[in-house]
């Protein structure tokens, strides 16, 4: 899956979770994907290839660091709590929606109870 197919099906995918916002800044050009006013998802694009950086439970994190090529840490991100996917030959869309949906979940998890869209427990696309 190239840079481009990545951004495309984590775009998809993450606006069809509940409640999720939609914005675009310029200068840089940064799109950000928010649940609650907070953003669990941003895409960008470093130097020469487009990226989707999401929020990761730490410890996963490293495993999926370690895992995949195409996956590090977080650009212009806390570096424990957010990685960054690049596009790549061992991403798939299966692996690229269980990555928004965890951060997505991480989010909510976060939010007050009587703002979540969802129970963080719960598959939100479901």
């Amino acid at each position: 899956m190239d840079g481009q197919e990545l951004q495309k099906v984590a775009n998809e995918y993450a606006t069809e979770l509940p409640d999720v916002t939609f914005e675009h800044r310029v200068g840089p050009n940064w799109e950000l994907y928010k649940v609650g006013g907070k953003v669990f998802m941003l895409m960008t694009d470093m130097p020469g290839h487009p990226v989707v950086i999401l929020k990761a439970d730490p410890d996963e994190a490293v495993g999926l660091r370690e895992q995949y090529a195409e996956i590090t840490t977080g650009y212009h991100m806390d570096k424990k709590h957010w990685i960054t996917a690049a596009g790549g030959p061992s991403l798939d869309e299966n692996l690229v929606k269980e990555l928004v949906t965890d951060s997505y979940r991480l989010v909510v998890d976060k939010l007050p109870k009587s703002k979540r869209p969802v129970d963080p427990s719960t598959n939100p696309a479901a």
